[in-house]
């Protein structure tokens, strides 16, 4: 492997109700009602050890079915351009996505999840605890998303 290669493999499959881009809601936490679930494959089951004890995780996931990159462009929240490290768009150089989700339920090697925002089939990369102690920063900013009503996706936009 070379220096500035990078090997991910996934660890699961991520299963919702979202076939289609057009389905899949921007952001969770406008759709909490929906359910999922994130099945681990058997070989990394172990880790989920305690897992229930936090109400929410974060997935992290590969983007698979992204369009083209841009480094520059409109995107779900708003109609003018902005630099795709300054968003959340799913277009990104190495696909990497990330969801808040409350767990449910764990049977064995597959967590119960609502609040999904992940299409069908998507594979995991990694899952990590939420810990409001450490994740919450009081004095963060919304950045531009603070200047832009809450919307939903725009018809047609990947």
């Amino acid at each position: 492997m070379k220096k500035d290669q990078i090997i991910m493999h996934p660890i699961g499959v991520i299963h919702s109700p979202y076939i289609t881009k057009e389905e899949c809601p921007i952001q969770g936490v406008y759709t909490e009602s929906s359910h999922g679930t994130v099945e681990l494959l058997p070989e990394h089951a172990a880790g989920l050890q305690d897992i229930e004890m936090f109400s929410h995780i974060y997935l992290f996931y590969h983007f698979d079915r992204a369009g083209e990159v841009k480094y520059v462009r409109p995107t779900f929240l708003d109609d003018r351009e902005h630099g795709i490290y300054a968003s959340r768009h799913p277009c990104r150089p190495n696909s990497i996505g990330m969801s808040i989700v409350r767990l449910i339920s764990r049977k064995e090697n597959i967590l119960t999840v609502e609040a999904i925002d992940v299409l069908d089939k998507t594979p995991l990369l990694d899952i990590k605890p939420y810990m409001p102690r450490h994740d919450i920063r009081a004095t963060a900013s919304e950045g531009w998303v603070s200047e832009v009503p809450y919307r939903e996706k725009p018809e047609g936009m990947e």
